[in-house]
């Protein structure tokens, strides 16, 4: 069994492509985002209880800004870290354009504790909150590094999942 909602099957298909295990799966209950949870690492998406397409990305950017040790780990709570919280952000948003998705779809009005517009904002005007700690972890580069290391900057993405 698979995802039916395009916009699902391909956010899904390029999680997969960078290593992140997601599955198709009853999230019964409540859950921090509807239809969606954490277990043993993996993100479980239940289509029937997906409110918002664009949280699959947010939830997965969490599991891609902790290291490998603590992903493989995380189990129905991703934590309350503010940095990771933000690189979580940042990171959805660069996936969000890798994908070609509006960014809308990812910070929309009902998320976010209604700050989503001030988030688009902030990264439409290349305002780009928490780069310096994606950067320090090795996952993207600001303009003046990103031209040292000859890669493109963010939002382009060295790598997609954060190392040891």
């Amino acid at each position: 069994m698979d995802f039916h909602d395009p916009l699902v099957k391909r956010m899904a298909s390029f999680l997969r492509e960078i290593g992140l295990a997601i599955e198709p799966g009853a999230v019964p209950g409540p859950s921090f985002l509807p239809g969606i949870a954490v277990r043993h690492g993996a993100l479980v998406i239940d289509e029937e209880h997906l409110s918002y397409p664009g949280d699959v990305l947010h939830e997965a950017g969490h599991l891609a800004v902790v290291p490998p040790l603590r992903r493989v780990a995380l189990h129905e709570n991703v934590g309350n870290d503010g940095a990771e919280e933000m690189m979580a952000i940042a990171w959805s948003y660069a996936a969000a354009l890798h994908l070609g998705i509006e960014p809308e779809i990812v910070f929309h009005e009902a998320g976010y504790r209604g700050g989503a517009s001030s988030l688009r904002e902030n990264f439409q005007e290349g305002r780009y909150l928490a780069l310096p700690m994606l950067q320090w972890v090795g996952m993207a580069f600001d303009p003046k590094r990103s031209q040292q290391e000859n890669v493109a900057p963010y939002p382009h993405m060295i790598r997609w999942l954060r190392e040891a």
